[in-house]
């Protein structure tokens, strides 16, 4: 607590899982302080402030580091909640209610920041960790200052580790929806300053562990009521003539020539059938006798004469491919999340296929092991809450997801939620060896079912339809760039926290490691049982780098 002129500021540093809310005063944790990292990720803390003034204050953040090229400090700005959770909830939620909830994070502007009377708010700071800095160990101050004069400040100290963080070593995809950042910014589809904005999505994508894109070859039937349509957002250019198809790549040449720039290695091509069981077409447009239509959708059955049109255009698609030299990194899918009573439909839509995609595997989200059992699907990805039986049947290069169904004892990231149930993610991977996770919403911007566009800085629950933070892990800027969420930072950390597990791993065994990641518990970490401590999280990954640490030495 310092004061300045009879105002009383306060500063409290944070660890990165720590969540702020304005009318509740944060709780220093020493415990959770000790921050190290290796070379190759960004690290993250905060510094939550207030101040008891009579009016709203602007004073200048100010950083003195020896890292002070490689801190950014962002603001958490609150945003807010209409629906907190689901109708059931358990014992690890922050709150239930609907309000104002800390999850934007914005960059400084101005190099100012805001104090309000007896509100508490938090700055984030990120230390992009590079092999230009030397192993050891460094202080970052962050200062609150007024009129040139601190009026309250932090030390944070940060040991370096002199080991390179290896890639990420599973699939990772979110949804990327190109129709939301058309809508949200009113630009037209696959318009240059359309391609601009997916660009410096793409560029964010990949920088936070994100390496497969999904391509919309036609418009996403993805969350769409019956009969409604989203924004046509369809790369693959149709003719009909004569009774025959015609199709044209160049589009999607663009589009996969741009995510290879960005860093993506995988992708997976969209849903050739319906959500929900596989019964209608996806809305796909044509030019028929030099005027544009739509050719199928919902009132298109998805075997008959949709099945002719696969069979004309997937050859030439896979063609396309493998000449692009992308075949062995594409997946497909058939139909999102159909539930057990949609078997029989979605086998036969798999089967219209024939031997069609012959060479490539499918991917879909579903939680019913009968799908894999009957041979409909390579990759089956089960929510976190369905896994065991997969887990039970020795299902290999298993996938996982969640969303908002997964909202009872497993881990996912609701602002409703503390930021360890997001991060203990990357442990409970490694654990159970799982190839690949996905969620549906990087930046779904509409209304369940998609109804109607909505503005994410005002609607974070897709119309009071999920807790809000499952449609979206970012915000869309109005430099046409994506601003962050602490769930976004938090689930990135649960990704660098898989790295070095599996780093340590190749120093030494992975009953090793799992010593270390159960050797105190009092039972087996599952996707349904594991510690809720924030200490946990952050004690386990500084005694793996310091293990590393030791390790790379002797070798």
């Amino acid at each position: 607590m310092c004061e300045h002129k009879t105002v009383k500021y306060e500063m409290k540093l944070l660890s990165s899982l720590a969540k702020v809310f304005q009318d509740e005063t944060p709780v220093y944790r020493p415990e959770c302080l000790k921050l190290s990292a290796l070379w190759g990720e960004t690290v993250s803390f905060q510094a939550a402030y207030t101040g008891d003034c009579s009016e709203r204050e602007r004073l200048d953040v100010r950083v003195k580091s020896p890292l002070e090229q490689w801190i950014r400090i962002r603001t958490v700005e609150q945003v807010p909640v209409g629906r907190a959770v689901n109708r059931m909830v358990d014992d690890n939620y922050l709150r239930t209610s609907s309000g104002l909830y800390p999850d934007l994070l914005r960059d400084v502007k101005d190099g100012k920041v805001i104090v309000c009377s007896r509100q508490w708010r938090s700055l984030w700071i990120d230390v992009e960790v590079t092999q230009e800095m030397e192993a050891g160990d460094y202080e970052i101050e962050i200062q609150l200052v007024k009129d040139e004069e601190p009026v309250c400040s932090s030390v944070m100290k940060i040991q370096v580790i002199g080991a390179v963080l290896p890639e990420l070593g599973i699939i990772h995809t979110e949804w990327f929806h190109a129709d939301c950042l058309a809508d949200y910014y009113q630009v037209e589809v696959f318009s240059e300053e359309h391609w601009k904005l997916l660009e410096n999505y793409f560029h964010e994508y990949v920088l936070r562990g994100c390496n497969m894109m999904l391509v919309p070859l036609f418009t996403s039937p993805l969350d769409t009521a019956v009969g409604m349509e989203r924004t046509t957002t369809q790369l693959i250019e149709v003719e009909v003539k004569d009774g025959e198809y015609r199709f044209g790549f160049h589009r999607l040449k663009r589009w996969i020539d741009l995510c290879r720039s960005c860093g993506i290695e995988y992708y997976e091509m969209s849903h050739l059938f319906s959500q929900w069981g596989a019964k209608y077409a996806p809305k796909v447009v044509a030019t028929v006798d030099g005027k544009e239509e739509k050719i199928f959708g919902w009132h298109t059955p998805a075997v008959g004469e949709y099945t002719r049109f696969l069979h004309s255009f997937l050859p030439k698609l896979t063609e396309r491919l493998r000449e692009w030299g992308i075949a062995e990194n594409t997946y497909f899918h058939i139909s999102d999340e159909p539930g057990e009573e949609h078997l029989e439909r979605f086998k036969a839509a798999k089967e219209s296929l024939g031997n069609l995609l012959e060479g490539f595997r499918t991917l879909d989200a579903l939680s019913s092991y009968e799908f894999y059992r009957h041979g409909l699907v390579d990759r089956p990805v089960p929510g976190n809450n369905e896994i065991e039986v997969f887990l039970e049947h020795g299902v290999k290069d298993l996938w996982t997801y969640y969303c908002t169904g997964q909202f009872y004892e497993v881990s996912n990231r609701f602002m409703s939620m503390p930021s360890a149930r997001n991060r203990i993610y990357g442990v409970q991977l490694f654990k159970y060896d799982i190839a690949g996770i996905l969620h549906w919403g990087y930046n779904f911007y509409n209304s369940q079912f998609s109804i109607e566009h909505i503005n994410p800085y005002q609607v974070t629950d897709a119309g009071n339809a999920f807790p809000a933070g499952d449609p979206f892990l970012v915000y869309p800027g109005s430099d046409g760039y994506p601003e962050e969420s602490v769930r976004m930072m938090v689930h990135y950390e649960a990704l660098t926290d898989l790295r070095a597990l599996r780093l340590l791993e190749t120093l030494t065994s992975k009953a090793y490691v799992m010593e270390l990641v159960e050797g105190e518990l009092a039972e087996p970490l599952t996707f349904k049982r594991y510690p809720k401590s924030d200490m946990y999280l952050i004690t386990l990954r500084n005694r793996v780098n310091h293990e590393i640490a030791r390790r790379m030495k002797s070798v």
